[in-house]
């Protein structure tokens, strides 16, 4: 019998809350950190910080507010282009190089084998299992596979940790979902094989050329090059139409895209397995076509470039990611670098003739077929600083395989007698010109890999 009114709570006082403030200031300085660039998680904050502090109707408003600013912002029409452009890119199956000729079924996908169980290819085993694709995971001698064994169970440990709290579990012991062996016969019934060892072009066509003699006639040949040209790759087999570069990005069982490319004689159908694969992994996969880095990596070249660039002009790696990580990059060229793994990027300069014994006598240190060349990423090398996996890299790390950056006094020392060989006079740059000239590389390289067909639309770059 008592009226409503009074029990409504957007008429009560607004309570006094003990460390309101201190709450704030740690959910705003979390989301910078983590979300750094993000309009929304700001906003977000100071919607909470509005509901906690004043009398609902003005809390309402406050809110109001904040989501017209974001809704007309450019952030926004950004996020509302790559949620469709992702969904555009993932639907199409060809390049402007070359498109699907009709559209094609894909294979069934029952099982799956990897070869190579380096960084790569125990991320692409976690895909395969997670996805609840048996696998049969290959290595060339039993030191190696003992090695790959190990890593790959930490790997699906962690993994199976995330998914029992999500209510899932994940069956990796048994024989029948994940096998290893050093042992190609095992390959000849498996309906898709993924070569996923270092980037050496000899290399990679032995085994291409093997597993067309020992795989069955319909299996789906992939290679995980970063860069290596899959038409000369698939020479090496006897059926190139089954040929096909599935490039997954480093960590392979984080990272959602899944770099598909074609090369001249891959089929429609080789292209719709391939497609299919990305989506049962739970990946973007986006058609591309054939040339020196794809499009993700050749995009890269030039970005990192400038960024090393900077480095000998003055700069250091922690203010070169710290710029682009406050813009909005995840994570920034350097620390990229040492995560993916400096050796990587060193074999693939040895196979272009940039570094290493086939550069000539005499040839300028920081000059290579008329353009400017850097060689600080050799030494880091050539130091055995590979990145996270040593423990050293671009930054130091609490051990190898450490994920925790920490600025090195060697790299600092480095690059100031670098500058003093090379007579390079150190200044300071800001951040400004350290944005421009990694996006502006980065942006000039995705319009020509659009003029050159590489991808078929922006929507495939972005």
């Amino acid at each position: 019998g008592q009226p409503l009114e009074p029990r409504r709570l957007s008429l009560a006082a607004v309570p006094e809350l003990a460390g309101l403030q201190a709450v704030l200031s740690a959910a705003r300085a979390r989301v910078r950190r983590q979300q750094r660039g993000s309009l929304a998680a700001e906003r977000a904050v100071q919607a909470v910080r509005a509901a906690a502090e004043l009398p609902f109707p003005a809390g309402l408003r406050r809110e109001r507010e904040l989501f017209a600013e974001l809704r007309a912002s450019g952030q926004a029409r950004a996020m509302q282009y790559a949620f469709f452009a992702e969904r555009a890119a993932s639907r199409a199956q060809g390049t402007a190089q070359g498109t699907a000729r009709g559209t094609a079924a894909p294979l069934p996908l029952r099982t799956a084998a990897v070869i190579g169980l380096g960084t790569m290819g125990r991320g692409i085993v976690t895909c395969l299992v997670k996805a609840n694709i048996p696998v049969v995971a290959l290595e060339q001698d039993q030191e190696h596979l003992d090695t790959g064994r190990k890593a790959v169970m930490l790997l699906l440990e962690r993994e199976a940790t995330k998914t029992e709290q999500g209510g899932q579990t994940l069956d990796f012991h048994n024989p029948a979902r994940l096998q290893f062996t050093v042992d190609f016969d095992l390959l000849r019934d498996v309906d898709l094989v993924i070569e996923a060892v270092f980037e050496n072009m000899a290399l990679k066509k032995e085994i291409f050329h093997k597993l067309s003699r020992v795989c069955k006639p319909e299996a789906l040949l992939c290679t995980n090059t970063s860069a290596l040209d899959i038409d000369e790759i698939a020479s090496a087999t006897s059926r190139p139409q089954q040929v096909i570069g599935t490039h997954f990005f480093s960590p392979a069982h984080v990272m959602r895209l899944l770099e598909i490319i074609r090369g001249r004689h891959t089929s429609p159908t080789a292209i719709a397995t391939a497609t299919q694969l990305a989506r049962a992994l739970g990946k973007v996969g986006v058609v591309v076509g054939n040339c020196f880095g794809f499009v993700g990596n050749r995009m890269m070249f030039p970005y990192v470039q400038q960024a090393v660039f900077l480095l000998e002009e003055g700069s250091t790696p922690e203010a070169v990611d710290q710029a682009l990580e406050d813009f909005g990059f995840k994570i920034g060229p350097f620390r990229m670098s040492d995560l993916a793994g400096l050796d990587v990027g060193w074999r693939s300069r040895q196979g272009q003739g940039l570094t290493g014994p086939a550069v000539a006598a005499g040839t300028p240190a920081r000059l290579r077929h008329g353009q400017r060349y850097s060689p600080l990423p050799d030494l880091l090398c050539e130091s055995g600083r590979f990145g996270q996996k040593a423990g050293r890299g671009w930054y130091r790390y609490e051990r190898p395989g450490g994920r925790t950056a920490t600025p090195d006094p060697w790299l600092h020392d480095l690059l100031a007698r670098y500058r003093h060989t090379h007579g390079i006079e150190s200044r300071r740059i800001d951040q400004e010109e350290i944005l421009e000239r990694c996006l502006f590389a980065l942006i000039n390289e995705g319009f020509a890999v659009l003029a050159e067909g590489v991808a078929a639309g922006p929507e495939h770059v972005d």
